[in-house]
């Protein structure tokens, strides 16, 4: 079995830490969701037989005003269609480039008691995802 990413590992994490907090951040998310949403047993949501896609959407409904509060915007969003480049089982639902101006206004959202209540909806709603990192760059017409 291929190993499924949710969370970020410690040592990743420290490593998004440690790099510098006061320039703007682009964060690379590519979502593959789980055909039944997983809820811890006593959740307000378990039970409702929600999809990962709905369970997602609910994440989105619930973090959005406060990923809005500290400046964030969606920068590109698409839907999947297939590899070109890369292992033919590299499957994601639904892919989006999250902006923000700083490292510091990810913290802010994450550290936010009503984002750790939301995020529940992420982590039911996944079977797998990647979160990346960048530094923006220049748009353009070449490479």
């Amino acid at each position: 079995m291929t190993k499924t990413y949710i969370d970020p590992s410690p040592a990743n994490f420290q490593a998004f830490k440690d790099l510098p907090r006061d320039e703007p951040i682009h964060m690379l998310n590519l979502l593959r969701y789980r055909e039944e949403a997983a809820y811890p047993a006593g959740h307000e949501n378990a039970g409702k037989g929600w999809s990962g896609r709905r369970a997602y959407q609910e994440y989105g409904k619930t973090s959005g005003p406060i990923f809005r509060r500290v400046g964030g915007s969606i920068v590109w969003r698409g839907a999947f269609q297939t590899v070109v480049t890369g292992p033919e089982a590299m499957q994601w639902h639904d892919g989006f480039v999250a902006q923000y101006p700083n490292s510091g206004a990810f913290f802010e959202m994450i550290k936010d008691p009503d984002y750790q209540k939301a995020v529940v909806n992420r982590t039911a709603a996944l079977a797998d995802s990647r979160l990346v990192r960048f530094a923006p760059g220049d748009a353009g017409e070449g490479f």
